[in-house]
């Protein structure tokens, strides 16, 4: 039977590469973002393989719905890919502001935490796999960076949650990438790693046999 991966953060970027890249490996791609056009643009050009569900994953009832709905569609999870994250418009903690500091610890902390909550218990049922992006951010200290230290919290987090998954046969795999030209940039960013790499690690990550748990994939510009 083909399996299913839900992703979030879906519309642009690395979501949106991830989601084509693992249709084309054969799997049915859950896709879950705020931009409800954008996002159904992507599922028709993905086609039948691909299901739309509109949501800000920050509210868990809409996370809640979108999972059922995908579970629903279709008949189960064997991957989630915890893609949805953002950084801040004012660098630093003395001249940052907290409010940006709220929705963005929201998204990049809390939606995580409630999406591999929400999604664990069909990954249980199929031994499945729980992909999250952190970020080179995320292992090394930048000065004043408050999106660096979320990124600390997912690395974190990842392994802990491989541990725990392992108890019952599922595995967690941590993607680390340094700068990627996506949307999260006011500028294209051409020499820098491009989001069908990122999309390339999460395929490989889920390929990899049982005897395999990849627990990181650390990702740098080449060249």
């Amino acid at each position: 039977m083909t399996k299913t991966l839900l992703i979030t953060g879906a519309s642009t970027g690395i979501g949106a590469a991830t989601a084509r890249a693992a249709a084309q490996a054969g799997w049915n791609v859950a896709l879950l973002a705020r931009s409800k056009d954008t996002l159904e643009d992507l599922a028709g050009d993905i086609g039948e393989q691909a299901l739309a569900l509109p949501c800000d994953v920050t509210r868990r009832d809409e996370l809640d719905e979108a999972v059922a709905q995908a579970v629903a569609h279709f008949g189960g999870l064997d991957a989630v890919y915890a893609n949805a994250g953002k950084g801040t418009s004012t660098p630093g903690i003395e001249q940052g502001d907290p409010d940006d500091w709220h929705a963005m610890i929201h998204l990049n902390v809390l939606a995580v935490l409630t999406t591999a909550h929400a999604t664990l218990p069909h990954l249980r049922k199929t031994r499945g796999h729980f992909v999250v992006t952190g970020s080179k951010a995320g292992r090394d200290h930048m000065k004043g960076s408050v999106y660096g230290a979320t990124k600390w919290f997912v690395q974190g987090f990842a392994g802990n949650l491989a541990e725990e998954m392992r108890e019952w046969g599922g595995r967690c795999t941590l993607i680390t990438p340094g700068m990627v030209d996506t949307p999260f940039f006011d500028e294209p960013k051409p020499d820098k790693i491009q989001p069908d790499d990122v999309a390339n690690a999460v395929v490989f990550a889920l390929s990899q046999p049982r005897s395999a748990d990849v627990r990181e994939i650390h990702i740098m510009p080449g060249g």
